[in-house]
């Protein structure tokens, strides 16, 4: 089984997080390729970067669908869950959000939880996706660290423990379960969960387990009506036409990750990127 893991903005060292912690949680079977942008957005902290995200997300599937191996699951990196309907609209296989998977998750692992993101202006967003989800009961609290996205590339002990502070204020508000609202957090997990005492999710993993069980069960995304493919092709990279393109930052499964100056691995997906580990 292969999953695409798609980090929506350009950072690079971000990517190779997410896939570390992806491939933490995928089974021996799962191979996990990740990729980022190589124009765009640098992180996903407004309206316009979520637009040039979405766009992005489309042309990396686009391209990986129409490769002469595409990926059986896609997971998309971003709390916003940028492009995830149009992705859907793509491709028969599961298309999985981080955030949408997280507060499933979240969810079942107790009554109520409270998501701890990135920056104020990204709350109105996280706010509309509660309510996307049908999560407004079980949601009890949305906090901003103040910290942006891009600091969370090589976590400080001050970032931890503001979002440690803020986790432990949600729990004491009442959430039985902590959300982390950025992929810049997915390496956090362990240690929140034993600062805070409640469980605490990552949407990255969440949304890799979602994707390869859907796999799993031979469950895909429904062609009928709102995600059949849309009625004209999509005319970005895939098509042959200028686009975002591809840093495919890692490839391989849980223990066979790509080295560097290996040789790219889809060519509509590599198109002009460099490839390393």
């Amino acid at each position: 089984m292969r999953i695409l893991l798609i980090n929506p903005n350009t950072s690079r060292a971000m990517t190779a997080k997410i896939a570390d912690a992806a491939r933490g949680v995928a089974g021996p079977d799962v191979e996990i390729d990740a990729v980022c942008p190589s124009a765009g957005a640098a992180a996903i902290e407004s309206h316009v970067d979520e637009i040039a995200a979405a766009v992005a997300v489309v042309e990396l599937v686009a391209a990986d669908r129409d490769s002469s191996d595409p990926a059986d699951a896609y997971v998309i990196a971003c709390f916003g869950d940028p492009g995830l309907d149009a992705a859907r609209e793509l491709v028969e296989v599961p298309v999985v959000g981080i955030a949408e998977a997280a507060m499933h998750l979240a969810a079942v692992s107790g009554r109520h939880f409270g998501v701890v993101t990135t920056l104020s202006r990204t709350l109105g967003r996280a706010h509309d996706l509660v309510a996307r989800y049908g999560m407004e009961r079980a949601c009890v609290s949305l906090a901003a660290t103040g910290i942006p996205v891009l600091d969370l590339e090589d976590t400080a002990s001050a970032a931890v423990t503001t979002i440690a502070e803020l986790s432990a204020d949600a729990a004491a508000s009442g959430a039985d379960v902590i959300v982390l609202g950025c992929a810049g957090m997915a390496d956090l997990c362990a240690e929140l969960t034993a600062r805070v005492g409640v469980p605490v999710v990552d949407g990255v993993a969440a949304a890799v387990g979602m994707a390869s069980g859907m796999v799993r069960m031979g469950l895909g995304t429904s062609k009928r009506d709102e995600y059949a493919r849309p009625p004209r092709e999509f005319a970005g990279a895939a098509a042959g036409h200028p686009g975002f393109g591809a840093d495919p930052v890692t490839r391989g499964g849980k223990h066979a990750p790509r080295t560097a100056g290996s040789a790219p691995h889809r060519d509509n997906v590599t198109r002009g990127a460099e490839v390393f580990a």
